[in-house]
C-alpha cells in the first residue's frame, strides 16, 4: 500500500486498539521493538500474528475513506474475470467485480493510490470504482483465473486441430511429403513457440502451479489424452484433451527438457524452469512408453511455498527435542523412513537448514537435487557417466565434509559407505523406504549391515506421512460416539486426566489447550468443500514418530530383533507414534480423523 500519513497512521492504530483486535499494551510493545530494530509497526504487528492482513486491510481503509471487500472465500463468476485481462490484473495487483454505471468496479491492494488508480484506469481505457482488499483476497481470485482450464485449452486444441485439417487439405493431390524441413531442434522450438499445442501446455502449467499441484500426470489413453493433477496427495482428472493433440505435446515437452523426439520406446528423464505469478518453478519430466503412447509425468517444485523449518513441517514436541539432541551430535546417522511422497526430502533438507552455518563442510548427494541451498554442496546424481549413491559417496568422503546428506540408502554399497562415514567422525542423514520408523533398523540388517554397526552408528530415527489440512474456511463439531471411542484408544494414555496436567501435557506433546482424556466427545474441525478447497483441505502437513536408539533398543538391534519387537519398546520409552500425532493435530482443528486414518495404520498394542 502507499505510504500512510502520522495521522492516518495513528487513526488506524486507534481503531485497532478500540475494535479489540489489539490491546494497549501489545501496541506499546511493538513500537518499542520497531524502535530498536527500524521496522514498520504495522508489519510487525502482522508478521507477529497479533493482528491479520485482512484485519489490518479493512483499518487502513477506513481510515482512508476507500470502501472494503473481502475477497478470501469468494468465488468470481469467469464472466467477471473476463473483464480485466489476467496479465494486467497481476501487475497491478486489481481484480474485477462486476460494471456499474459504465465503470469498471475492480478491488485494489494499492487502492488508496490514486496514482496506481489512474495507472490502471489509463492502462485499460475506462474509468474505475475502486475497493480495498488484501493481498490473500486478491490472490485467491487471481488463482481463479486458470481455474477454468477447460475453455482456455479447448480454444488452443480446437485452433490446432483447425490447422491440422486446413494443412491436409492444403496437401490434397500432392506428394505425401512434409511442407517444412525441420533440421534440428533449435528450427522446432521456434515453429512451435506460439503454436496452439505450446499455448495449450503453457495453461495446464500454469493451472497445475496456481493449485498447488505437485505432479502434472499426461496419460494417453485409446481414444484421448488424461490429464490429472495431484494436489495435497490426491490425483484429479482436470480434463481429456483429443488423441490427435498427443503427438505435438508429447514434443513439445521433450523439446522443453532437451529430450530425443524421434525417442519412443524406452524412458527419458529431463528438466527445465517455468515462471508464473513471479514465481520460478522447476520442473522434473519423467517419460515413459505405455500402451497407447507415452506417459508424462511432471513433478513441480516450488521452493518458494515450502518452509524449511522442523515447526513448520509439522514437528513438535517430543519428536522436536529428540530430533535437535540428534543434530548436537558430531557423528552418527539420523534417518527418515516412509514411502514416496511422504515429505523424506524436505525434511533432510530442513534438518539441513537447523544445522547450517558457516563453521561446517555440508556435502549432499542427490537424485534429484530438489531444493538449492545457498552454502550446502549439493551434488546430482548421474548414472549415466558412472556417478551413483555409492561412487559420489566415496567421493564426498575425500572432501573433508562435516555433515553428509544421502538422498537415499537404496543398496548394501551406498549402506555400507554410509555407516563407514557416520564410524569415521561424519554426521550423516538418510532416507530408506520402510512403513515405520521401527522398520528402519531391520531394513539395515536386511542389506546386509553388522547388527553391531547399526547399533553403534544410528542415532536418531524418524517415520512419517503427510496428511491433508483443514481448509482455513471451517466449522467445528462434536465427535461423534465412535470418533470418541478411536480417540480414547489411540491417544487416552496420553492427554492430560486433570486440569492441574494440561499445562504439563501440552508442553510436552508441544500442542496448545490438549482436552481432557476423561471427556465424553471432544471438539474437532471439517474444512467446507469448494472447488478451491476440494472435500475442505488446503495444503499438507506431516505426522511423525521419532525416536532415540537407547542402549535396550541397541540390544535389540544386536539380537536381531523384529520391528514390532523395536516399537514395542520405543512405545514403552515415550515414543508418540505416527497416528497418535495425527490424532493430537485433529484435536487441534489441523486436520481430520478420516484424514489420520486414511494415511497411517494402527498402532500395534
Amino acid at each position: 500500500m502507499s505510504v500512510l500519513s502520522v495521522a492516518t497512521q495513528q487513526q488506524v492504530e486507534d481503531d485497532l486498539v478500540r475494535e479489540g483486535t489489539l490491546t494497549s499494551d501489545q501496541l506499546k510493545s511493538v513500537k518499542n521493538k520497531v524502535a530498536k530494530d527500524g521496522s514498520s509497526v504495522f508489519g510487525t504487528l502482522v508478521s507477529s500474528k497479533i493482528v491479520s492482513n485482512e484485519q489490518l486491510t479493512k483499518a487502513i481503509a477506513k481510515a482512508t475513506g476507500v470502501p472494503y471487500v473481502s475477497l478470501i472465500n469468494v468465488e468470481i463468476d469467469p464472466k467477471i474475470l473476463d473483464l480485466l485481462p489476467e496479465d494486467v490484473a497481476e501487475r497491478y495487483m486489481a481484480v474485477p467485480l462486476g460494471e456499474m454505471q459504465h465503470r469498471l468496479v475492480v478491488a485494489m491492494l494499492d487502492a488508496d493510490n490514486v496514482q496506481a488508480v489512474d495507472f490502471l484506469s489509463n492502462r485499460i481505457g475506462r474509468p474505475l470504482k475502486v475497493y480495498a482488499a488484501s493481498e490473500e483476497g486478491i490472490r485467491n481470485v487471481l488463482g481463479q483465473y486458470p481455474t477454468h482450464i477447460s475453455e482456455k485449452i479447448g480454444g488452443e486444441i480446437g485452433q490446432f486441430e483447425k490447422d491440422t485439417a486446413a494443412d491436409q487439405q492444403s496437401r490434397t493431390g500432392k506428394k505425401t511429403e512434409s511442407p517444412v524441413t525441420i533440421e534440428n531442434n533449435r528450427d522446432i522450438k521456434t515453429l512451435v513457440q506460439d503454436s496452439p499445442i505450446s499455448k495449450a501446455l503453457s495453461a495446464i502449467l500454469e493451472y497445475a502451479a496456481r493449485n498447488n499441484a505437485s505432479d502434472v500426470h499426461v496419460e494417453p489413453l485409446q481414444d484421448s489424452l488424461r490429464i490429472r493433477c495431484r494436489v495435497d496427495g490426491i490425483l484429479r482428472e482436470v480434463m481429456q484433451l483429443p488423441k490427435s493433440s498427443e503427438p505435438p505435446l508429447i514434443s513439445r515437452i521433450k523439446i522443453l527438457s532437451n529430450l530425443k523426439i524421434d525417442e519412443h520406446r524406452i524412458p527419458q528423464d529431463g528438466e527445465f524452469s517455468i515462471s508464473v505469478a513471479n514465481k520460478d518453478i522447476d520442473l522434473r519430466i519423467a517419460i515413459s512408453p505405455v500402451v497407447w503412447g507415452e506417459q508424462v509425468v511432471i513433478r513441480l517444485l516450488d521452493k518458494s511455498t515450502t518452509s524449511l523449518k522442523l515447526e513448520d513441517l509439522g514437528y513438535s514436541g517430543r519428536a522436536l527435542r529428540l530430533i535437535r539432541e540428534g543434530l548436537k551430535q558430531s557423528d552418527g546417522m539420523v534417518l527418515t523412513s516412509g514411502p514416496t511422497g511422504s515429505g523424506k526430502s524436505t525434511s533432510m533438507y530442513a534438518l539441513i537448514q537447523e544445522i547450517k552455518s558457516d563453521a561446517i563442510n555440508i556435502v549432499t548427494l542427490e537424485d534429484p537435487v530438489e531444493y538449492k541451498i545457498q552454502g550446502v554442496n549439493q551434488i546430482q546424481v548421474n548414472p549415466d557417466v558412472g556417478l551413483t549413491f555409492a561412487t559420489g559417496l566415496r567421493s564426498i568422503l575425500r572432501q573433508d565434509p562435516n555433515v553428509i546428506m544421502v538422498g537415499e540408502i537404496r543398496d548394501k554399497e551406498t549402506a555400507d559407505l554410509a555407516v563407514q562415514a557416520a564410524l569415521t567422525g561424519h554426521l550423516v542423514f538418510s532416507t530408506l523406504h520402510t512403513n515405520s520408523a521401527a522398520g528402519i533398523l531391520p531394513r539395515l540388517l536386511d542389506m546386509g549391515i553388522e547388527p553391531y554397526l547399526i547399533a553403534s552408528t544410528v542415532k536418531v530415527v524418524i517415520g512419517q506421512r503427510l496428511v491433508r489440512r483443514v481448509a482455513s474456511e471451517s466449522e467445528q463439531y462434536q465427535s461423534s460416539s465412535l470418533e470418541t471411542q478411536s480417540i480414547h484408544e489411540t491417544i487416552g494414555s496420553l492427554l492430560p486426566k486433570t486440569v492441574e496436567e494440561q499445562d504439563a501435557a501440552s508442553a510436552d506433546l508441544g500442542y496448545h489447550n490438549l482436552p481432557l482424556a476423561t471427556q465424553s466427545a471432544y471438539t474437532l474441525a471439517k474444512g467446507k468443500d469448494s472447488p478451491r478447497t476440494p472435500g475442505g483441505y488446503s495444503g499438507r502437513t506431516g505426522i511423525y514418530e521419532v525416536f532415540r536408539i537407547s542402549d535396550e533398543i541397541q540390544n535389540l538391534i544386536l539380537q536381531q530383533a523384529t520391528s514390532n519387537e523395536i516399537q514395542k519398546v520405543a512405545l514403552t520409552q515415550g515414543m508418540v507414534t505416527m497416528r497418535q500425532d495425527g490424532y493430537l493435530k485433529a484435536l487441534t482443528g489441523l486436520t481430520t480423523l478420516n484424514e489420520v486414518n486414511r494415511v497411517a495404520a494402527a498402532d500395534i498394542v
